[in-house]
């Protein structure tokens, strides 16, 4: 169907759409338009507004405004992240004088690395390694104390656990803040446009059905609310809040509509979760979490230190090994040559030189076991202290030679009440028994009905012209209780038997907890003993081990001896040797975890450690 301009008729929003009505020619040809023009009354005759119209214009500055709050309301990352890191750390800092030994200027960012250029040189490699002695040329020497400083920097075990810590510090930010007022603030505009309508009706002079267009409506609505809800101690909620709701026509009607509330509501609950004990339980245990955590690191700095140190000393017990049995094979190769002269000569069996180079073989195949051995464990200890695999790097070998028997300083009839008196672990678990029993009582009033007193009070107002203040005339309140008799209580009754489950598993846990101490210490002092008999054996083994391979090397050359013999003597005196090294290596470790395990092995924020004072021995010991 066509107009008078020939152009198709359409329905749509566009700007080319301008009767509101088909034209009179489209119902009869004897209407014409003055006649229809009086006909439909009091249709307006208007093209839909477009963002020109001043209508919607008008409301244009409401919408701009509301994005701008949205947009000043929303601040960068980097400042949510330096919030949460200053949080954390005023936290952080105001537990950390609770717990010995905590580091002091505990952060989660990284320390710069530490240049492994400005160390000094290892001197050129030994025979020992083979082929492998390319790859310690020009390398850089790593001391213990570098290597512990090197481990708290950059290893990346020791950053998980102080991210760990900081987000336990971060989980009592938020207990905290539910605590406070928190204020909100939400809105919602949208402008709402109809399509024009389809109107049939009759036309009273021809008395033919007529089809006509209505023009659609648009309309602009508004919504706003900001308040604020605190809980208090006592289980109360009480929430506050002023509301506005407004609605203005910007085409096919007239008028615009607005209305404002503020109103403020308090629960109290009477009976199930009432009182202070209840209500603060999450803020309680979210404190003694992060108390927890920081005994925890604390107690893991100390095995850290300890096992980095452990590490680096296995890795030069390798080393020594390798050259242990480096020697060996150079030995083996001289019986070699010394029997292949005396079969040249006829003056030994073929039997006897076929045993040299079978010992050959073997030194040989140990050799090469140990070079490799020694490289996996030096590659391993990098990638402990999170340095690349590739980095050239050499450990010192006179940290093994400073290496000798101390005494502990401390017996076990008294390392066992001190560990039992100092032990960060073992206070944490007498603190868990308390936190068990506390959940008791509050599981127990879960199974209480839930009655809450609720009183609430407010005043509004609206209007037809811009936004109204809300009239203290209007008022409303009420008052009222709300009461649910709660007579399914079963997930209650299981989570109250479950507590006290619960509370009785923490004291058998606490009790294994002290045994388990008792018997580390017992444990350490037992390997402290054992590795010093062991490395006085050693010693003894070594020099035993000297004189049967001089002797019988003499015999050899004298035609007197047996090669088992000699093959025997070299083979204990190389074992002998790496046993007096493995001793030593043992015994210090075995006197740090005593120390450790006592919990008076005190580590320095660059991973350093030292003995911390023997305290006087407690009156009591902790029990379960």
């Amino acid at each position: 169907m066509g107009n008078r301009s020939g152009e198709p008729v359409t329905a749509s929003g566009s700007t080319d759409f301008e009767p509101n009505f088909l034209p009179p020619t489209a119902f009869h040809p004897a209407i014409d338009t003055e006649m229809f023009e009086h006909f439909r009354g009091p249709v307006v005759h208007a093209r839909p507004p477009t963002l020109k119209s001043p209508h919607l214009s008008r409301a244009c500055p409401a919408v701009l405004c509301f994005a701008l709050a949205a947009a000043v309301s929303g601040c960068s990352t980097k400042y949510w992240k330096g919030s949460a890191d200053r949080e954390a750390a005023k936290l952080l800092r105001e537990k950390t004088p609770r717990v010995p030994n905590m580091d002091t200027n505990f952060t989660i960012e990284p320390r710069a690395p530490i240049d492994l250029g400005t160390l000094g040189t290892a001197p050129e490699p030994g025979d020992f390694l083979g082929a492998e002695a390319a790859t310690e040329r020009v390398a850089r020497v790593l001391p213990l104390d570098i290597c512990l400083d090197l481990a708290v920097r950059q290893s990346r075990d020791y950053q998980t656990r102080k991210e760990l810590l900081y987000l336990t510090a971060l989980d009592l930010s938020l207990a905290r803040h539910d605590l406070t007022p928190i204020f909100g603030a939400r809105g919602a505009g949208s402008v709402r446009n109809d399509t024009p309508q389809r109107v049939n009706g009759i036309d009273p002079i021809t008395q033919q059905q007529t089809t006509a267009l209505r023009n659609g409506n648009q309309v602009v609505t508004g919504f706003g609310d900001f308040g604020l809800t605190w809980m208090l101690s006592t289980g109360a909620r009480l929430s506050t809040d002023f509301t506005t709701d407004f609605f203005r026509y910007l085409a096919g009607g007239s008028g615009q509509n607005a209305s404002t509330r503020l109103g403020a509501t308090l629960t109290q609950p009477l009976l199930r979760g009432a009182g202070f004990k209840v209500n603060m339980e999450a803020l309680t245990q979210a404190e003694r979490n992060l108390l927890y955590g920081l005994r925890d690191f604390a107690q893991y700095r100390q095995t850290f230190a300890v096992e980095t140190a452990a590490a680096y000393y296995n890795v030069l017990q390798a080393r020594d090994t390798a050259k242990n049995s480096f020697l060996d094979l150079a030995r083996s190769r001289q019986n070699v040559a010394r029997e292949r002269a005396f079969a040249d000569e006829g003056q030994r069996p073929s039997a006897s030189l076929d045993q040299f180079r079978q010992a050959e073989l073997n030194s040989e195949t140990r050799w090469g076991e140990s070079v490799r051995g020694y490289r996996e464990a030096l590659d391993r200890f990098k990638i402990s202290l999170g340095i690349p695999i590739t980095s050239r790097v050499v450990l010192d070998d006179h940290e093994l030679a400073r290496l000798k028997i101390a005494e502990p300083g401390v017996p076990v009839e008294q390392a066992v009440p001190v560990a039992l008196a100092t032990r960060l672990d073992l206070q944490t678990g007498r603190e868990q028994v308390e936190d068990a029993a506390r959940r008791v009582p509050i599981a127990k009033s879960n199974l209480l009905p839930q009655v809450d007193a609720v009183a609430g009070a407010g005043f509004s107002n609206s209007g037809t012209s811009g936004l109204p203040v809300p009239d203290p005339r209007l008022y409303q309140w009420n008052a009222g209780l709300q009461v649910d008799l709660g007579l399914d209580r079963k997930g209650q009754r299981n989570q109250f038997r479950r507590a006290i489950i619960g509370a009785e598993r923490s004291k058998r846990e606490f009790a294994l907890a002290v045994d388990n101490v008792r018997l580390q210490v017992a444990s350490d002092w037992r390997s402290i003993e054992q590795a010093r008999r062991n490395h006085e054996n050693s010693e003894l083994g070594v020099k035993l081990g000297e004189r049967r391979v001089e002797e019988q090397e003499l015999r050899m050359q004298l035609g007197r001896g047996q090669t088992r013999d000699l093959l025997d003597a070299q083979a204990d005196l190389n074992a002998a040797r790496n046993a007096r090294t493995a001793a030593l290596v043992n015994y210090n470790l075995a006197r740090l975890r005593y120390w450790r395990d006592m919990g008076l092995l005190f580590v320095r924020d660059d991973g350093s450690w030292f003995e911390a004072p023997v305290p006087a021995a407690p009156d009591t010991a902790p029990k379960p």
